[in-house]
């Protein structure tokens, strides 16, 4: 895995969160609470552009982002607009720092300590990006119960990878 394929799987899923909050038709559906669901639509797309923000800008690229992660979690009401730009500014940052970095930056240890522990930068952005998945998901399944006739958002999801003959 390289840090340019590393980028182009988190900014393809980063794009794609950014697609769901568009596909809400208005801004309250994407603050609706769902029972046994802990988070909304809108914020788990806080949520995922917050801790992308943080730990590929701030941790790695030296951005400056001071990370709340209180507010991605509690965070009510913003518009779908407002939304969109926290997911597109964690898609620009993510392309910029994740496109500087060259192969060595995977082997070596990852900046910031994960809970008491010294990973390895590739090892822990493999973690970003399954992490992102997972909240995707929720995302999708979050909008597609809020809003009536939805389906499934089409994605090119292949396209970002690299073809291996064999």
């Amino acid at each position: 895995m390289t840090p340019d394929a590393l980028r182009r799987l988190l900014v393809r899923d980063l794009e794609m969160a950014g697609r769901q909050v568009a596909a809400y038709p208005n801004d309250r559906l994407l603050w609706t609470e769902l029972p046994g669901r802990p988070n909304p639509g809108g914020t788990l797309a806080v949520h995922v552009a917050g801790n992308l923000d943080h730990y590929v800008g701030a941790v790695l690229g030296g951005t400056g982002y001071l990370r709340d992660r209180d507010r991605e979690l509690t965070v009510r009401g913003l518009t779908r607009a407002e939304v969109g730009g926290e997911v597109s500014a964690a898609v620009r940052t993510v392309s910029r720092v994740l496109g500087d970095l060259g192969p060595e930056v995977l082997a070596a240890p990852f900046p910031e300590l994960q809970r008491g522990r010294r990973l390895r930068t590739g090892d822990f952005l493999i973690h970003l990006a399954i992490h992102l998945g997972y909240h995707l998901g929720q995302l999708d399944s979050h909008r597609r119960q809020v809003v009536p006739g939805a389906g499934a958002l089409s994605s090119a999801s292949y396209d970002v990878l690299d073809a291996v003959d064999g």
